[in-house]
């Protein structure tokens, strides 16, 4: 069940917003308070579209699908900018995460083959029996 979200209120937080409301209003005051938010909300879009549409008409027909999300100069740049490069990028990612695997990849086998002892040299054998690790070759 997705819980009720409206302008990132949940429910049990809109309960608690209506419950304070008839405390501080009243039952009698709440219809006139609610239809002026939602005038306020109706005239704030409207803005917010007028501004929109200006902005578009402005800059002219490659921006028409200019949206209110695009304003924020980080989606800008990346919409309208990095698209051509876009595909150059993935390729990038996906070569860099194949490179990444392979390097997993070989980390486990090293870990794996760090348990098992090196096999020794049958001429070595002799001399490290004599003289001990101080003889040993593969250490240094």
């Amino acid at each position: 069940m997705v819980p009720l979200a409206i302008f990132g209120i949940n429910g049990s937080e809109f309960v608690i917003l209506a419950v304070l409301a008839v405390i501080f209003f009243g039952p009698e005051r709440i219809p006139e308070f609610s239809r002026k938010a939602a005038r306020v909300v109706f005239y704030v879009r409207n803005i917010a579209n007028d501004a929109t549409s200006q902005l578009k008409e402005e800059l002219g027909p490659e921006y028409k699908d200019l949206t209110v999300e695009d304003l924020n100069p980080k989606t800008f740049v990346k919409k309208h900018l990095l698209d051509d490069i876009q595909d150059q990028i993935s390729e990038v990612k996906d070569d860099l995460n194949v490179v990444k695997t392979e390097l997993n990849m070989a980390g486990e086998d090293v870990a794996i083959h760090a348990d098992s002892p090196a096999p020794v040299d049958p001429d070595v054998a002799p001399m490290r029996a004599r003289y001990g690790l101080c003889f040993d070759l593969e250490a240094t």
